[in-house]
């Protein structure tokens, strides 16, 4: 029997004009992209209004992400769709503005910090298992809500010590999904070169979303703020990030400051990390036999009842598994930097302002790089080929200066979820409702992920 290949949309027939291009990426980026790009090392798209250079060759990779960031500043096309929500969060800021927010950020996403949070991260595991004995029947279950559900508990938890049962943790849990649903990915101001002064049209209903969840944020911050003046605070990530001062300047972030911080925050952390788990889940399903694996060694060195650090250090089928999810469904598809002076890629010129693409998607999935990129394969991470490939062709949180500062945490919190899941509940497949990737702000499943789920003895 041949083994099934883990769910890939079909690419892009044929050439198309702008509009039609515009259509297909604003309904699915993954589908939009033409089947080549799975082989090229380059590949150059010209439009009326900007040309767009997508790289796969991992020395352009490096050049543009570890030795000269500064050179290829992150696009504001991209930023255009997500201003609503995330204002001037470190996800879209540039320069000097995104150095200063970096240099205040980073101090609470250290590898001590990661162990002093652990415990948060665990209760959000232990009421993950627990939300889902209800459903656990072996009838029909969407899991990408759970996982949601799942990683919004961990935000909340580590960030503000308040559980997704919160009422004000819960309203922005559910706003966020509304938002989700109202924002597309591309809008006018991404396609064309508007002037700065012009103005951004986006849905009436996600400038609408947008307000309600900074509202709600600014409220948990300004509490937060009133907290720590009193001497009250809880010791987690937003006490952290709120007081610490810039090394050299002295200031912190004020309020505004923060409900932007905290926006990109929920976004990066709750959204990618649940696109990652639900991916993980359907996959161990598709696979049965990494799955029981994957449970005997969570059983093997799990106690929900006793919470300790060093358990991940032996959780390591879970972490390459939950490693490989992250390679075949990278939660952000693609990352968009703009050339800030003329440049010249594999012979071939990039004037400046020019869109530089990378692609995890097709990155991590190319067919020069990875040995039988399109399967499912947790131990390709212990090959040789896969550790080249590690290296030098797996950006999933981005590299260089601007990798995630929570990718220790992601890698983290997704093994040991996923872990605490399996060990747990058997996950099977529902056959008549496959899986089908589609992107537009990250990788998920077209109609939802369905399985079905019952208790294991």
């Amino acid at each position: 029997m041949t083994t099934p290949l883990p769910p890939k949309p079909p690419s892009r027939a044929g050439r198309v004009s702008l509009w039609r291009y515009a259509k297909l990426f604003r309904r699915d980026i993954l589908s939009a992209q033409p089947a080549r790009l799975y082989r090229a090392w380059m590949a150059e798209f010209r439009t009326p209004f900007f040309r767009s250079f997508l790289c796969n060759d991992p020395r352009l990779v490096d050049l543009v992400l570890k030795k000269r960031p500064d050179d290829f500043p992150k696009s504001d096309r991209i930023r255009e769709g997500l201003a609503p929500l995330l204002g001037e969060s470190v996800f879209v800021t540039n320069g000097e503005v995104w150095k200063r927010q970096r240099r205040i950020i980073d101090p609470a996403f250290e590898g001590g910090r990661l162990k002093e949070v652990f415990p948060a991260m665990w209760d959000a595991a232990v009421s993950a298992v627990d939300r889902l004995r209800p459903v656990a029947d072996g009838t029909p279950v969407e899991m990408e809500s759970h996982a949601s559900h799942a990683a919004a508990d961990v935000i909340f938890r580590t960030l503000f010590s308040i559980p997704i049962e919160h009422e004000v943790a819960g309203q922005v849990f559910e706003k966020f999904r509304d938002h989700q649903r109202a924002q597309p990915v591309v809008n006018l101001g991404a396609l064309l070169p508007l002037p700065r002064w012009m103005p951004r049209f986006h849905r009436a209903r996600a400038k609408q979303t947008a307000r309600q969840i900074r509202g709600l944020i600014r409220d948990l911050t300004a509490a937060r703020m009133a907290e720590i003046a009193q001497g009250t605070a809880p010791d987690d990530l937003a006490t952290k990030i709120m007081t610490t001062t810039h090394p050299e300047s002295g200031d912190r972030f004020d309020t505004d400051e923060m409900v932007d911080q905290v926006a990109i925050f929920f976004l990066a952390g709750h959204e990618t990390s649940a696109s990652a788990l639900a991916w993980a889940l359907y996959l161990l399903a598709l696979y049965p036999d990494w799955q029981d694996r994957v449970a005997e060694e969570a059983q093997a060195y799990i106690d929900p009842d006793k919470i300790y650090f060093s358990v991940m250090s032996r959780l390591r089928l879970s972490r390459d598994v939950f490693r490989e999810a992250l390679r075949l469904y990278p939660p952000v598809p693609m990352m968009v930097r703009e050339a800030s002076c003329p440049e010249q890629f594999r012979g071939r010129d990039v004037p400046k302002g020019s869109q530089i693409v990378l692609s995890p998607w097709h990155l991590h999935r190319h067919k020069r790089l990875w040995e039988d990129p399109d399967a499912f394969d947790p131990a390709r991470f212990q090959t040789a080929n896969g550790k080249s490939c590690l290296r030098n062709a797996f950006i999933p949180f981005s590299s260089g200066q601007r990798v995630c500062p929570g990718a220790g945490f992601a890698m983290i919190e997704g093994p040991l979820i996923l872990s605490m899941l399996v060990r747990a509940y058997r996950f099977e497949l529902v056959h008549d409702r496959p899986a089908m990737p589609v992107a537009h702000l990250t990788v998920r499943g077209r109609d939802g992920i369905w399985l079905t789920l019952t208790p294991r003895e």
